[in-house]
């Protein structure tokens, strides 16, 4: 039969809040005591315990009076150090062998240490396989598991081997699916056994509650679904519930019960494959006839579940790796090959054809402030838009991804045709934009081992029942695309990393452009400054050259006498302002001056004018420091009056000693002129004296006179930098 059903959402459902955890009452192959770690003595326990162990009264007795001394002896070292795992093998009164077992009652108050010990003794196979035996038949099922080139090989090979080892009629390996529903991928069956393969299970078959159990125990074993319960002994009134979550013996849930007995199952083992501490799924082990699955082949089906697991998680990884890699070397060239001198939306349509493979999709949308551009198969655009909308109004920058969209956005049921699964990136950029990619709609015929939806409940507080019937029954499923794989989402996450750097980048080249224009034109501008500039200053130093010339011009007309040495000053004043502009015009210095090189070039000036004989006499200590050009003027006018003075007054017109000294000291400068003559011609009330006391004033500086006995040292001192 084939129906459509419409998609129903359980929250929680009476599977759900069963307690399987506390039964109270144990399967009844075996018996279980509770031992009071603090008096080490019996308290309660399970099953057929007089009958088996030949004594009516073990409560409140020690563990040796009931199973032993060789049992007491290892359960004592065992309880000291909260060691759980096997103890021994016992012989009841029966003359059968049975296996003891035991774990820590979990705590009733979390992270307290536990104060009982479970012991389990449960029937053995009384033909027990050698260890080299298991180890053997283990090894060579490990070696088939490697061997598998698929994981569909591999999960066939791990149902033959899982049948080999354990005996059972039907083994199927159970995968669970993201909605929590099952499917049976592989399959190995004796001749006559009913088949369940590719078949589908509802997720209610399996509780939240029993799935958690199954990741805290690896196996779960009926050895006869019809079996009568075994219930805990003595509870006293108002006593917490023991929790069996770690017992093997633990009674199951009736209503399982009576789901093994619709399916004609009578005894059943559950082993459960965990990948990266999720539970994968299960390896189902269904037998017509009531059967053990003894602690020896527990522990070496769990040692097989293990090895399936790393199997699965290595070829899973191996997978996903192949997917990354190719997708990568995808990404690189589709990235290679956008168009760099294009808008990002253009540049991406450009190459739609290579974006839609990338991912596997069969249509693609660009959607950018409102623009909607379409290729392949798409929803229309207004639902293009829509769609859109939606994507860029969910938090995060993650890849929004579905293969069944019309489920989380409700509209899209009209457009399931192109757009039943989707996968989209929004861009974080200058202009919001959204890439969109579609799967079609791909319709399934899912066959499930009976009706999913037969459970029985009639009335308000009636008992769930599972369906009667597991004859394969159909479900037709539309709305569903291809799933988008892992590799898939990663890429169109580092696409939209990728695209996000591309349009930044794009925008700085915009940026750049635009600057280097910008750039160009004040170059222009500044070109054209710079011409002018040089223009001014030639024929400012002209000017300054051609006074100068001028003033010695009258100089040399006087003959000698005051007007002609007064001519004479003011001619080496004039040249002290042009050695300044000559260093700045030049095109040597910015706005600040060497002074060494300034003061250097000055005194040169200077004593070639005085003669070579002044040439010769002069010294200099120049420290090299930079002084803005206006104060540098400054320093050289004062410079100049010093020097006139020492020729005038020191010497009498004739040659003599001097020494120029110009340093820097901390925040200041300290400038020095020193002569070997009469002494005596500190600051007097002359124009050279009135203007050497206004220039120093300029400078917020001092000036110190100080004879040297013979001859004057005079030092001016002020800031470098002038104070703001």
């Amino acid at each position: 039969m084939t129906e459509t059903l419409e998609p129903v959402t359980l929250d929680l459902n009476q599977c759900d809040r069963e307690p399987i955890h506390i039964p109270q009452s144990i399967q009844p192959h075996g018996f279980m005591l509770v031992l009071d770690l603090e008096t080490l003595t019996l308290r309660q326990g399970a099953g057929p315990i007089e009958e088996l162990t030949g004594r009516k009264a073990w409560i409140d007795r020690s563990v040796g009076d009931v199973l032993g001394d060789v049992a007491d002896r290892r359960i004592r070292s065992m309880a000291a150090v909260q060691e759980v795992g096997y103890v021994c093998r016992w012989r009841a009164a029966n003359r059968l062998e049975y296996d003891v077992i035991v774990h820590m009652a979990p705590s009733a108050q979390a992270g307290l240490p536990s104060r009982l010990m479970v012991i389990e003794v449960e029937q053995s196979s009384q033909q027990a396989r050698l260890g080299v035996d298991l180890i053997a038949s283990l090894d060579a099922a490990g070696a088939a598991l490697e061997r598998a080139a698929t994981v569909q090989s591999l999960c066939e090979r791990a149902a033959e081997a899982f049948r080999r080892l354990t005996g059972f009629d039907r083994i199927m390996i159970y995968r669970f699916q993201d909605d929590e529903a099952g499917q049976v991928v592989a399959e190995s069956r004796a001749e006559g056994t009913g088949s369940f393969l590719n078949h589908h299970f509802p997720a209610t078959d399996i509780p939240r509650q029993a799935r958690a159990l199954y990741l805290r125990n690896p196996v779960r074993v009926i050895p006869d679904s019809r079996y009568t319960p075994q219930p805990l002994r003595p509870v006293e009134p108002g006593e917490a519930p023991l929790d069996m979550s770690d017992a093997g013996l633990r009674s199951v849930s009736p209503i399982h019960l009576q789901y093994l007995r619709n399916m004609d199952v009578r005894a059943s083992a559950s082993v459960s494959i965990i990948v990266d501490d999720a539970l994968w799924g299960l390896v189902a082990c269904h037998n017509a006839s009531p059967k053990l699955l003894p602690y020896e082949l527990r522990v070496g089906s769990t040692t097989l579940a293990r090895n399936l697991a790393r199997q699965l998680k290595a070829k899973g990884d191996a997978e996903l790796y192949r997917d990354r890699t190719r997708l990568r070397r995808m990404e690189d060239e589709l990235l290679t090959r956008l168009p760099k001198d294009r808008p990002l939306t253009a540049a991406l349509a450009e190459r739609a054809t290579p974006l839609m493979e990338l991912v596997g999709a069969d249509g693609l949308a660009i959607v950018s402030e409102g623009e909607v551009r379409t290729f392949g198969h798409t929803p229309p655009p207004e639902g293009v838009e829509s769609i859109a909308k939606w994507v860029a109004d969910r938090p995060g920058l993650r890849p929004v991804s579905s293969h069944a969209l019309s489920t989380v956005l409700p509209q899209a049921k009209a457009w399931t045709t192109h757009g039943s699964g989707l996968l989209a990136v929004n861009l974080p950029v200058e202009h919001p934009l959204t890439i969109l990619w579609f799967r079609a709609e791909v319709r399934e015929t899912v066959r499930w081992a009976g009706n999913p939806a037969t459970a029985d409940k009639t009335g308000p507080h009636a008992i769930l029942t599972p369906r009667a019937s597991f004859e394969s029954w159909s479900d037709e499923v539309s709305g569903v695309a291809r799933r988008w794989g892992p590799a898939a989402i990663e890429s169109a996450g580092r696409l939209r990393d990728a695209l996000a750097d591309y349009a930044a980048i794009n925008q700085l080249r915009s940026l750049n452009r635009s600057l280097q224009t910008r750039l160009s034109e004040r170059d222009l501008r500044l070109e054209q400054q710079q011409y002018l500039i040089r223009e001014v200053n030639h024929r400012v130093q002209n000017s300054l050259t051609l006074v100068s010339s001028f003033l010695g011009l009258q100089a040399r007309e006087q003959a000698g006498g005051a007007a002609a040495s007064a001519l004479t000053e003011a001619r080496r004043r004039v040249r002290a302002v042009s050695a300044v502009h000559s260093l700045l015009y030049r095109g040597d210095q910015d706005t600040a001056v060497d002074m060494s090189r300034y003061i250097g070039e000055l005194i040169a000036d200077l004593t070639s004018s005085m003669g070579a004989d002044w040439a010769a006499a002069t010294e200099t200590d120049l420290t090299p420091v930079c002084i803005d050009a206006g104060r540098a003027v400054t320093i050289g006018l004062i410079l100049t009056e010093l020097i006139i003075n020492a020729q005038k007054y020191a010497y009498k017109g004739k040659p003599g000693p001097l020494r120029i000294a110009f340093e820097e000291d901390g925040a200041v400068f300290r400038m020095t002129v020193e002569d070997e003559g009469a002494g005596g011609h500190a600051a007097g009330k002359g124009f050279g004296s009135m203007m050497i006391q206004s220039l120093v004033g300029q400078l917020d500086g001092t000036i110190d006179y100080r004879d040297r006995a013979p001859g004057l040292a005079v030092t001016v001192k002020a800031r470098i930098d002038p104070l703001a």
